[in-house]
Formats: C-alpha cells, structure tokens, sequence
C-alpha cells in the first residue's frame, strides 16, 4: 500500500460555552482545526486532526499544520502508510522538529493500519482493557464562586474528575481551589492546574496556602526545574504536562521523583506512534498517565480514546472527550461520552467517518503533481 494523495481541510470548532479561559488571560473562542485525510492506491483513505490551542499554548499553531504538511507532504508520496516506525522515521528527517504538523499523518496511518487489518486501533496499540474508561472536565478559568457552581452541572452529565484552571493571582487561584473544594463530593478528584502561569514564589505560597485540600497540583511553571522546586516544596501529589514532549523528560522527571501523574499529549510527541511509545514506557516505570491531546474534534477524540482504552485502568489517570466540548461534529462514529465515561469504537481503524459536507473542499491539495490550495 502507497500514499497517493494528502487532503487538508480547515474545520472551525466554536465552543458551547462560549470560551476557554486558562492562565495569563490567555482565551479561545473558537478552534481552528485541521483534518488530514491520507489516500492509498489500495482504495483506502486514512484520517487524521490536528487542533493546536491557540498560537500561544505551545510551540504550535493552527496555520503552521497546513504550512508544515505543504513542506513535508510531497516527500510521502508513494511512501507505505502501513510501516508506522519507517514512516516516523523519514518524518523526522525530512523535517526537523515540529512533532505536531506529523501528528495528524500519524494519527491516520494507524486508522490505515486499522482498516487493512480489519481491527480497531486500540487492539493494535495493545488491546482493549475494559468495557471504558474515566473523563475529567475542564473547568475553565472564572471567578471562585462560578467555577464551583459548574461542578454541579458537570457532575450531573457523570464527570467525576475536574481539572480547575488556574495560573492568575495567587489569592484569587486559592479561593477557586478553596471554593470548588468545598462542594466536592467524595469519589471526586481536584486538580489546579497552572497551565504554567505562576512565577516559583506564588506557586509556593498557593500550595502552602492549599496544604490542607485534597487537590493535584497540575504544572505550576513554566520550566522543569521550576516545576520540581515547587514538587520539593508540595505536600500534594503533582502532575507534569506542558514539559512533557518526548522520551528524554519522561525519563528526567521519572528519575528525580518530579510527578506522580504525567499528562501525554498525542501531537506533542507527533502523533499516536510516539504517544504510544510514551505510553508503554511509562506503564513499565509504573507512572501513571492523563492520555489526552492539545484539542480537537471527533477524530482527535476518537485518537484519544483508542490510546486511552488500550491502557491499563490502574495506570490511567483519566482522560477527555474534547468533542463534547465543541458544536461542530466533524465525523459519525466518534466516541461520545456516556456517564462520564467513554469507550473506543469497535469498528476498524478509529471508527470513524468525516462528515465532508462540515469538512468542505481542502484548503491542500498533495499528490504527484505537487501542492495546490
């Protein structure tokens, strides 16, 4: 099997609450998201999506997918879409860095893998564990009493881990942890995160301030060694996310005893191959992981819950169903969540199907002729 053609398409995710607010006033409206769709002249086309959030997340933007696929994918035609570590390979050398703009070819060469095999992704990144596994929500950053006045609502759709933003004033964030604390139920698990929006010496007067809540301590800062003289200083068990991006710091903060939890995210490794590999090397050092992405749609989702569902429970934190969050579906047969769990498809591939009357015509075009927009 060879790739004949690459497709981009532009989707607009707006959300259903309005916005998305995190640390340093930082805000999303609407997700600009990209879908890839990889053609084979086997008859099958894979799927991929690729949704950064905001130009002011991480080292990754929206426009810099379709600009990063325009560089790399003419030299994947006629490549095998099937021989996953081949294909990451050549990724990495015909472009350096920029593990998110390989996310999305990634991410459908395993629904090709899928597809051709006739199984669902998550057999193939290691077998389904379960009938589903846990969700957290997002609470997004608001005034104390509002934040704690979503987790009624949130609990009631059968969420029962809540990630509460925070990364703004420091006695503001210590009345958000107070007040979401406080209507808690048990079973339920807190964590604040940063998103790493404080400076050292706040972070260290939040979490003294918190001693006494039960509550995960989620990137503080924006460095590692910031991060894990906060850990040195912290009572709480304390998560690792933004700093997390390949092997190398997974193996730091595992030997320096820097996270109870570490957050994987799939186009920050560049896709479900190096997810996976991240995976696997966290469940033999017994970490235990949030599985999860930047943001996305149906197909990110679907991704998510076919890493999430071939995990371990006892290893697997929790993870998110970001197209709950968003009004546009992109794509039938994405998983949806259901009591605040979700399961991945059974179908072959991710199990999905793009809706092309949302997707439109591609806004890129890659075959043997070249690049056309």
């Amino acid at each position: 099997m060879k790739i004949t053609r690459i497709l981009a398409y532009r989707v607009l995710l707006p959300l259903h609450e309005g916005d998305y607010k995190w640390s340093g006033g930082k805000s999303v409206t609407v997700f600009d998201s990209t879908i890839v769709a990889v053609e084979t002249d086997a008859g099958l086309t894979g799927y991929g999506e690729v949704c950064p959030l905001g130009p002011f997340y991480l080292p990754a933007y929206a426009g810099g997918v379709r600009a990063g696929l325009a560089e790399l994918g003419p030299q994947l035609i006629g490549k095998s879409p099937l021989e996953l570590g081949a294909l990451n390979h050549f990724m990495d050398q015909a472009l350096k860095g920029h593990a998110y703009v390989k996310s999305g070819i990634d991410m459908a060469a395993w629904d090709l893998l899928g597809k051709a095999a006739g199984q669902p992704v998550c057999i193939l990144l290691g077998g389904r564990y379960g009938d589903d596994f846990v969700l957290y929500r997002a609470i997004s950053q608001e005034a104390p009493e509002a934040m704690a006045a979503r987790v009624a609502g949130y609990r009631a759709e059968g969420y029962r881990r809540f990630q509460l933003k925070v990364g703004g004033e420091p006695e503001v964030d210590i009345a958000r942890i107070k007040a979401v604390s406080a209507v808690l139920e048990p079973g339920d698990r807190l964590v604040a995160d940063a998103n790493t929006g404080w400076r050292m010496h706040d972070a260290l007067r939040v979490v003294r301030a918190v001693r006494d809540i039960d509550v995960y301590i989620e990137q503080p800062c924006l460095s590692y060694e910031e991060c894990l003289t906060v850990r040195k200083h912290c009572d709480h068990p304390f998560v690792l996310d933004e700093v997390i991006d390949s092997i190398d710091p997974l193996l730091r903060g595992h030997a320096d005893r820097a996270m109870d939890v570490v957050n994987i995210k799939i186009s920050k490794f560049g896709g479900l191959t190096r997810a996976r590999q991240a995976r696997d090397l966290c469940a033999s050092l017994g970490v235990v992981m949030t599985l999860e992405d930047s943001w996305g749609g149906d197909i990110v989702t679907a991704a998510i819950a076919h890493l999430a569902h071939s995990t371990p429970p006892e290893l697997l934190f929790t993870s998110t169903d970001f197209n709950s969050y968003v009004t546009v579906s992109t794509a039938a047969g994405a998983p949806g969540r259901r009591n605040g769990r979700m399961a991945a498809s059974t179908a072959p591939g991710l199990g999905i199907e793009p809706r092309m009357e949302i997707l439109g015509d591609p806004v890129l075009v890659i075959d043997q002729k070249g690049v056309r927009t």
